[in-house]
């Protein structure tokens, strides 16, 4: 599966963002891949589980933040679980009716301060990711890791247990792609060395793969699973 068997729509998106960073030529398969690896674990009822430090930790919440609710267009909830909270609470349920918004599972590994600084704490400091995944992930979910060097090491130990929980690994890393770029399912290569530089083309490249989704997933208010 690559670029080509993406279909009109999607393929535009892709188009839209190479047009405006031409330099992400070279990636425009493993762009492409990403999102299919991601939509086909939404398709499934799967979720993405993100993990990166410093900048990319930050990035591991923009992303949550743009899957968890609309980042571009309206995702109303079905009628059929508008009425079943009219039902359960006229007042409340017709408020929450018009207010939720749908959305794709997405859980940064970065946040749950208290789990995570316990075990730092009290385990090991560079499995605080691993043992995250091992906790919420599932087979057929898809962990995306983020490191400008490829070889961070709490997101490598969080890319062991994933493959053997029988999840899908997305990498997005510099130029070089590191161990990260070896071992992931698809691994985008941005053609950038420079820490902030890599970061700088990481947002277009997760903000394409999140208007990707939701154009899927929400296009013209498309309903999937009863009240997601």
């Amino acid at each position: 599966m690559n670029y080509n068997s993406l279909d009109n729509k999607m393929q535009k998106h892709i188009d839209l963002l190479i047009s405006r960073y031409p330099v992400l030529e070279s990636v425009r398969e493993e762009i492409a891949q990403g999102y299919l690896i991601m939509k086909d674990c939404y398709e499934h009822d799967g979720k993405l589980l993100i993990a990166g430090n410093g900048g990319s930790a930050a990035d591991s919440e923009h992303i949550a933040g743009e899957l968890m609710k609309r980042f571009k267009n309206p995702r109303p909830v079905t009628p059929e679980f508008a009425e079943k909270l009219k039902t359960i609470d006229s007042i409340r349920g017709e408020n929450l009716a018009k207010n939720l918004e749908r959305g794709l599972m997405a859980i940064p590994l970065v946040a749950h301060e208290a789990l995570t600084t316990a075990y730092i704490n009290d385990v090991d400091g560079l499995g605080v990711f691993a043992q995250q995944l091992f906790g919420f992930g599932r087979p057929g979910d898809v962990f995306l890791g983020i490191s400008t060097s490829g070889n961070s090491k709490n997101v490598m130990s969080a890319t062991v247990v994933a493959r053997a929980i029988g999840m899908k690994v997305v990498g997005l890393t510099g130029q070089d792609g590191g161990e990260l770029a070896e071992v992931a399912d698809v691994a985008v290569k941005v053609p950038e060395k420079e820490t902030y530089m890599i970061q700088e083309l990481h947002l277009p490249i997760y903000h394409c793969w999140c208007l990707m989704l939701e154009d899927r997933f929400f296009g013209s208010h498309s309903y999937g699973r009863e009240g997601s």
